[in-house]
């Protein structure tokens, strides 16, 4: 029984395609498209051996040296949505007690935080607005 090499190549795609589930490694399935273009260059083309692994290996390359720093950049890059004291930070609050550098009360999110000036000289009176800068522990940081 021979099997066409355009099969192998199928063959070969399937393969790596379960390995880059079992193992979750994205190189494996740029490898596998590559693997399936040099199948359609084998079997609808009717190129040689060359000519398909040639194929095989400028396509996976591209793609590994194309969506790779892709994917690297997108994973390093910051959530879209804060959540906890994150999602405080740059807020603007009430003061409901004057706050100084030793600190003070404000509003902020409908609760009523304990708060310190971030500049130590400054101080901040009842009713004006500031912008949250950190949260440290229960206190906010404020200007």
């Amino acid at each position: 029984m021979d099997i066409d090499a355009w099969l192998w190549w199928l063959i070969g795609a399937a393969a790596l395609g379960i390995a880059l589930v079992v193992t979750a490694m994205p190189e494996l399935g740029m490898l596998a498209v590559g693997a399936v273009a040099a199948a359609v260059v084998s079997g609808i083309f009717g190129g040689g051996a060359v000519a398909q692994v040639a194929v095989f290996a400028v396509v996976s390359t591209a793609l590994i040296a194309v969506v790779r720093p892709i994917a690297r950049r997108h994973r390093s890059q910051r959530p879209e949505l804060a959540s906890g004291v994150d999602a405080l930070k740059g807020k603007q609050a009430v003061v409901l007690e004057r706050v100084d550098g030793s600190g003070g009360r404000i509003k902020l999110a409908g609760e009523v935080w304990s708060a310190r000036a971030l500049d130590t000289g400054r101080s901040y009176e009842v009713g004006q607005e500031v912008d949250v800068v950190e949260i440290e522990g229960a206190t906010a940081i404020i200007m």
